[in-house]
C-alpha cells in the first residue's frame, strides 16, 4: 500500500512526488496521459521558480531553456521595456515535465501512466476503469482539468464572459530572435492579452488569455482572431509573419483565473491549479505549482494526512496579495484606455514593473 497517491504528473504533482519520496514515503504518481505532451500553459519560469527547481535537484543549465532578462509591454502605439528582478527562463512544458518526472522516479516514486482519475471517495482515488487506489494521503494536482466534485468558479466579473486560453507555437526564425530576444512580451488588447516568449531551440510560445466575447467576434475561430489581432497590432503582426498556420491553435475553455481553494478534507492536499489559478499575465503559474507542492509536503511531514485542511487555509492566505495584484494588473491590461496608461507609466518608471513582478510571486513558506 502507498503512503501517498499523487494525481497528475505535471509540475505540481511531480514536485510533490519528489518531496514525498525524499521524506521516505511510499509514493505513487498517476498520470492520465500515456506520453508527456506539451501543455498549453506554463512556458515561463521566474527567477524564484528556477531556485525552487534547483532545490528539487533540477539543474537549470541542463534544461536548455531560453534566458529571459526583461519584460516588454505593448498597448496600442505605446510600448515599454524593463529588466526583470532576476533571470527567468522560457521553456516548453514537455521539457520541464519530463525533467521533473525523471527526478521523481530517481527519488524513488512510482509512476503509472494511462490512469484516469474520475473521482475521490472516502480516501480513495476512483479510476475510469472502475478501480480504486487507496492511501492515507492524496495529493490532487490535476492541473486545469476539471475534477468531478471539485468545482472551481471564476471571479464574479468573469462569469458572464468567461476567459479562454489559446496557444500558437511559432517556429524558430532569425526575425523572432531579433524582435523578441531575451524578453517576455505582453501584447495588451481589448478583453485579452497575448504573451510571447522564446523557448529552447529558438521557438516562440505565444499564449493568449481572451474573453469568450472577443473570440466570438472572430466567429469562434482562434486563427481568425490571431489574424485580426496581427493586422490591428503591428508589433504582434511582425511576430506572426512567419507563423506556420498549418498547425492548429491549441485552446482550453473557461479558465477560472483568480479562483482559490480555501478548504479541503483531511487527507486531501490540493496543489497547483487545483489550489488556485493565478492570472497567467503574472507568469507565476509554475511558481504556484512548485510552492504549493513544497508547502504540502512540509505540512504532511509535520502533521501527516490530518494536516491537509490547515495547509489549504495557509496556502490560500499566501495567495491573497499576489492574486489580488495580478487580477488588478490583468483587468487594467485588457481595458484599452487603462492599458495605455499602464504601459506609459511602465516606460517612465521601469522600477515599478520590477516591483510588481516581485510582488506577484508566491512567497516561500
Amino acid at each position: 500500500m502507498s503512503d501517498a497517491i499523487v494525481v497528475g504528473a505535471g509540475p505540481a504533482g511531480s514536485a510533490a512526488a519528489i518531496g514525498l519520496a525524499h521524506a521516505g514515503a511510499r509514493t505513487l504518481l498517476i498520470e492520465r496521459a500515456r506520453e508527456t505532451g506539451d501543455a498549453l500553459c506554463g512556458g515561463f519560469l521566474s527567477w524564484q521558480t528556477l531556485m525552487r527547481l534547483e532545490a528539487l535537484g533540477i539543474d537549470r543549465a541542463m534544461l536548455g531553456g531560453q534566458a529571459v532578462r526583461r519584460v516588454r509591454l505593448f498597448a496600442g502605439r505605446r510600448q515599454s521595456e524593463a529588466l526583470l528582478p532576476g533571470e527567468a527562463m522560457g521553456i516548453s512544458r514537455r521539457t520541464l515535465d519530463m525533467a521533473l518526472q525523471a527526478a521523481a522516479l530517481t527519488a524513488g516514486a512510482g509512476l503509472e501512466r494511462g490512469v484516469r482519475a474520475s473521482g475521490l471517495e472516502h480516501g480513495a482515488v476512483l479510476t475510469r476503469d472502475g478501480g480504486a487506489l487507496t492511501a492515507p494521503a492524496i495529493f490532487l494536482a490535476a492541473g486545469k482539468h476539471g475534477f468531478r466534485g471539485f468545482a472551481r468558479d471564476p471571479a464574479d466579473w468573469q462569469r458572464g464572459d468567461p476567459v479562454m486560453g489559446l496557444r500558437l507555437r511559432l517556429p524558430a526564425h532569425p526575425t523572432l530572435d531579433r524582435l523578441v530576444g531575451d524578453a517576455v512580451e505582453l501584447h495588451l488588447f481589448d478583453r485579452g492579452y497575448a504573451g510571447l516568449v522564446r523557448q529552447e531551440g529558438g521557438t516562440g510560445n505565444l499564449c493568449l488569455a481572451v474573453h469568450k466575447s472577443r473570440l466570438d467576434e472572430a466567429g469562434g475561430d482562434p486563427s481568425a482572431l490571431l489574424h485580426t489581432l496581427g493586422h490591428r497590432m503591428p508589433h504582434l503582426g511582425e511576430r506572426l509573419a512567419h507563423a506556420d498556420w498549418s498547425y492548429s491553435v491549441d485552446a482550453i475553455g473557461h479558465v477560472p483565473y483568480g479562483w482559490r481553494a480555501h478548504d479541503t478534507a483531511p487527507g486531501l492536499f490540493r496543489l497547483g491549479d487545483q489550489a488556485g489559478v493565478i492570472p497567467s499575465l503574472a507568469g507565476e503559474g509554475m511558481g504556484l505549482a512548485l510552492a504549493s507542492a513544497d508547502a504540502a509536503v512540509a505540512a504532511w511531514r509535520h502533521g501527516g494526512a490530518a494536516a491537509a485542511p490547515a495547509f489549504q487555509k495557509r496556502l490560500a492566505m499566501r495567495m491573497t496579495r499576489p492574486f489580488a495584484l495580478a487580477n488588478l494588473v490583468w483587468r487594467m491590461g485588457e481595458n484599452p484606455r487603462s492599458a495605455g496608461y499602464m504601459t506609459g507609466a511602465a516606460s517612465l518608471f521601469p522600477s515599478l514593473v520590477r516591483m510588481i513582478s516581485q510582488a506577484t510571486r508566491i512567497d516561500p513558506r
